[in-house]
């Protein structure tokens, strides 16, 4: 395998380590919060590298970088002009990324369902506590003291 394997024939659909590699890809990527404020800045407008830079109190290289792993990762579309470099959002990878994540919602919304329950029975016995407490009160100083 050569460094151009990654490449599929247009219309093939990818393969299951193809799509766990873009996975790993996306999520090392948006792993870092620099490269997760970057994303942040390009939604909705095209920037060019130093007015990104001019954000992040790290070098134009350091940021540069950051840029170069969101490429690889396909969240960042570069496109150059002599020495200009301008970055558009492509927000395209991250929905496989959503739909992965959302595989796992039914878990969470298990235990938000268990914690509902739970919430609902606090709530119908808080009435039930509350009564039992007066009526002993209530059989407490209605006993003569001897």
């Amino acid at each position: 395998m050569g460094k151009l394997s990654h490449l599929r024939v247009v219309g093939e659909t990818p393969s299951a380590d193809d799509e766990q590699q873009t996975l790993n890809t996306v999520f090392a990527a948006l792993s870092d919060p620099v490269r997760r404020e970057i994303l942040d800045r390009l939604d909705g407008q095209n920037l060019l590298v130093s007015e990104i830079a001019a954000n992040f109190d790290i070098s134009l290289q350091a940021v540069s970088r950051h840029i170069q792993v969101l490429v690889r990762a396909g969240l960042v579309r570069q496109e150059r002009t002599g020495r200009i470099s301008r970055c558009s959002l492509d927000a395209g990878p991250i929905y496989g990324a959503a739909v992965w994540l959302n595989r796992y919602s039914k878990y969470w919304q298990a235990q938000f369902d268990l914690l509902a329950a739970m919430m609902t029975d606090i709530a119908e016995e808080q009435p039930r506590r509350q009564r039992a407490l007066k009526r002993k009160r209530r059989r407490r100083t209605s006993k003569p003291h001897a």
